[in-house]
């Protein structure tokens, strides 16, 4: 048999800055997985955003950025990497309300790549506001609000935190509240099935958080609120995971549930994996020395777990095959028995062994006979249907 190397062409709507004769990859996810939308949207959101700075382009290229963990490399131009790119070449774009992380036309996704940044971000300057539970200035609410965007970067709306946004677990709206009361501990867990995310969560949904605040004028203001992804990887190296601070690269944007870069070859099939924000932390700190109730930017931290969405078939395969196997066992364990009150021998020695090995291989071989037919008779019976 021989071996044949083809050579493509790369996308031809994006330049390959690296002169090298590699195409970029499509998002590949924690296991060997090429996702379909990555391999069909990414480069050209690049292309339109760098070439045209199309507004929208440029949302869901980052988007795509936060999809994969908000994780780069600098040998290889994944989504990260030809957002960066982008905006590493468009310096002489204005900057968004003056922040200089945050260009005209791309999302503000990152705090800058230089170590030491993230403790300035999150210790130097106090939200010019305060926070009581006594008296006549009593201020316990945080009024978290978000900017939410779809998946092909169309900005949806603006809304406030409340009611459950950002919790994935159901409870009273009361209770969902309580997590946004100054001062307040707050902890909640569930299990959700996997079909529910499906259902719910057809195509992610993106948050860039602000923190509402009034100053002392009474005029509002929002702060962003910055975002500290525990599976972001810096050049392979899970950077936010340090007990240091100073090697942290914080972020802006996040997701709850992403079923959609997950699939393969077909969006419109079952995802293989879906992502899902399994934990999810709003931590405050006072500014010491203080007494009138200063807090730092709130920080979220945020972790993502990939859950596998197995076929139900092989899964039925599964269950079945390790329940009549238990079955087998405790089969095999009566017939050994019942052998050895036969012969009148109480010892259990290496001939009742071999015989609970010879029986139990019985059993067995009966187990994977009646799995092996039952699939068998259900896909012949679900190929004959679906001919008509």
């Amino acid at each position: 048999m021989g071996f044949q190397k083809v050579v493509v062409r790369c996308e031809p709507t994006f330049i390959n800055t690296s002169r090298s004769c590699t195409c970029s990859e499509p998002n590949i996810l924690g296991v060997s997985l090429t996702s379909e939308w990555f391999a069909k949207y990414l480069q050209s959101s690049a292309a339109a955003c760098w070439v045209y700075a199309n507004l929208t382009s440029c949302q869901a290229l980052g988007n795509m950025c936060v999809m994969n963990m908000n994780s780069y490399e600098s040998s290889t131009f994944d989504a990260c990497r030809l957002f960066q790119f982008i905006f590493e070449n468009t310096a002489g774009l204005r900057t968004v309300h003056s922040f200089s992380f945050w260009r005209q036309n791309l999302p503000w996704l990152f705090y800058g790549d230089q170590l030491g940044l993230a403790p300035q971000v999150l210790s130097t300057t106090p939200l010019p506001t305060n926070f009581s539970f006594k008296g006549q200035n009593q201020n316990t609410k945080l009024k978290f609000v978000a900017a939410s965007y779809d998946v092909r970067g169309n900005f949806l709306k603006w809304q406030t935190l409340e009611g459950g946004v950002l919790q994935l677990c159901p409870d009273t709206e009361t209770r969902l509240n309580a997590a946004y009361s100054f001062g307040t501990t707050y902890q909640q867990s569930c299990e959700i099935p996997v079909s529910k995310l499906l259902t719910d969560f057809p195509t992610p949904i993106f948050y860039d958080v602000y923190l509402e605040y009034t100053d002392e004028n009474q005029h509002r203001y929002i702060w962003a609120v910055p975002v500290l992804n525990l599976n972001l990887q810096h050049n392979k190296i899970f950077v936010n995971q340090d007990s240091s601070s100073g090697k942290w690269l914080l972020t802006r944007r996040i997701f709850l549930v992403d079923t959609l870069s997950g699939r393969e070859n077909d969006l419109e099939s079952q995802p293989r994996l879906v992502r899902v924000a399994t934990q999810i932390s709003l931590s405050i700190h006072l500014v010491p020395n203080t007494k009138n109730g200063n807090i730092y930017p709130p920080l979220i931290t945020i972790a993502y777990s990939d859950v596998d969405v197995r076929d139900p078939t092989s899964q039925s395969v599964e269950i079945a095959l390790g329940v009549l196997g238990g079955l087998a066992v405790l089969s095999s364990l009566l017939k050994t028995a019942g052998w050895k009150r036969r012969v009148g021998s109480p010892m259990i020695d290496l001939q009742t062994v071999v015989k609970f090995l010879v029986y139990y291989a019985g059993d067995l071989a009966n187990v994977f006979f009646i799995i092996t037919v039952g699939t068998g008779l259900y896909w012949l019976i679900f190929f004959k249907v679906s001919d008509f």
